[in-house]
């Protein structure tokens, strides 16, 4: 919750205007947090905190500045064996008016812009969303139990690869081949589902 006991998921760009700012922080409980881990296909997100403040920026803008904190349990990508880590990231996202989409490249893709923190600004700021999407983008793509390794790829008599799914001589199974894959129209599923990330401030002390 935040400060002045006000909720901070979803705030209104105006509210945030007539107060200069707005400081905030987002711990979501136990069932918020099973709820983003099973869409993040995560065995478990032990803890989670979003903690930080919106500030004017330039004339009409605005800019996020928070620390993202997480423990989180994924499958090792060569054994499926339980990895744990710690996440501590620094997070930023700039709100401009009047930013251009991307454009469309042939194939059906979008060319990204080199600054990604940077989004349109829109009648409301969601944390909720900052907070999965940060989440997302921090995660380790290649989690490694310790000793776990990958086999060599053996090339086929004419240097071509196997085919897709193919395993190793060895007999380890081969890594995931998009490690980001899972991470595409994150934020469109958040803006049609939304991610039921209910911020609520624990009952001790014990941070993320």
């Amino acid at each position: 919750m935040t400060g002045d006991g006000q909720a901070p998921h979803r705030i209104p760009v105006a509210q945030i205007a007539r107060r200069g700012g707005h400081r905030f922080e987002i711990v979501p409980d136990a069932g918020a947090r099973a709820a983003l881990a099973a869409r993040l296909d995560l065995i478990d997100l032990r803890k989670l905190r979003l903690e930080g403040a919106i500030t004017p920026d330039d004339a009409r803008g605005w800019r996020l500045d928070a620390m993202l904190g997480a423990t989180v349990v994924q499958p090792c990508g060569v054994t499926l064996a339980p990895v744990t880590t710690r996440i501590d990231e620094a997070v930023t996202r700039r709100y401009v008016p009047d930013v251009p989409p991307p454009e469309a490249l042939p194939g059906d893709e979008l060319e990204m812009p080199e600054d990604d923190s940077t989004e349109p600004l829109g009648a409301v700021i969601d944390l909720d969303a900052v907070l999965a999407e940060a989440l997302a983008l921090a995660l380790p793509p290649w989690p490694r139990s310790e000793g776990a390794t990958l086999g060599a790829v053996a090339a086929g008599p004419d240097g071509t690869l196997p085919e897709d799914g193919a395993e190793a001589n060895t007999g380890e199974a081969a890594a995931p081949s998009r490690p980001f894959g899972g991470l595409a129209g994150l934020r469109d599923r958040l803006a049609e589902t939304g991610d039921g990330t209910d911020s609520e401030k624990g009952t001790d002390d014990d941070r993320a």
